[in-house]
């Protein structure tokens, strides 16, 4: 659809649209690959869990309702309900497990100062580092691939020695994680989905 100026021609319309296809097709493309998650979850629809698309798939087992995202069990209450709150507990109490055993791993790995991991609801960052040594990482990145949830554990630890974005901070993170560039264009061109 494009809408003319009050005095713009048909015409005009036409010619602008094909001089500018190119341009169109590609923002065409960054807006469909930057599909935000349903406010409803269903039996049928698709969520992200360690990077890839699981459908959420309704079973009964003794008389209950339980979702399977993929091999993970998430008990329902009932079909015709949103899935979405039950789903995200699932996800959360998931993420603080296995994140949290995660960023453990890798501090041991790369001898970084780390004291305690936090798991949380961030709504804008995907972790961050305090100066006594605590990492609060979103729950979220239980959905992303595991080298980008590596990434983040990595950036983050990394900040513990350097508590900025220095070329320094840059060259140290190259360093533990060369791959970084990768992860974060996948952050770039999945984030909006990430949420479930």
């Amino acid at each position: 659809m494009v809408t003319l100026p009050r005095r713009g021609s048909l015409e005009f319309a036409r010619q602008f649209v094909a001089s500018r296809r190119g341009w169109l097709e590609k923002q065409w493309r960054n807006l469909e690959a930057r599909r935000t998650p349903p406010p409803v979850l269903r039996p049928g629809m698709e969520a992200l869990l360690r990077g890839r698309r699981v459908a959420l798939e309704a079973r009964e087992q003794d008389g209950r309702l339980e979702i399977w995202l993929d091999n993970e069990r998430v008990p329902a209450a009932a079909l015709g309900e949103n899935l979405r709150p039950a789903v995200e507990e699932h996800l959360r109490a998931l993420a603080r497990r296995e994140l949290a055993v995660r960023a453990e791993e890798l501090a041991r790995q790369h001898s970084a100062p780390m004291r305690r991991v936090i798991v949380r609801n961030q709504k804008t960052r995907w972790g961050s580092c305090s100066v006594r040594g605590t990492i609060s990482l979103n729950w979220r990145l239980i959905q992303v691939p595991e080298a980008v949830r590596d990434y983040i554990i990595l950036h983050e630890l990394t900040h513990l020695r350097h508590l900025n974005h220095s070329p320094r901070f840059w060259a140290e993170v190259e360093t533990v994680c060369p791959d970084y560039r990768a992860a974060e264009d996948w952050l770039k061109r999945n984030s909006a989905e990430v949420g479930i």
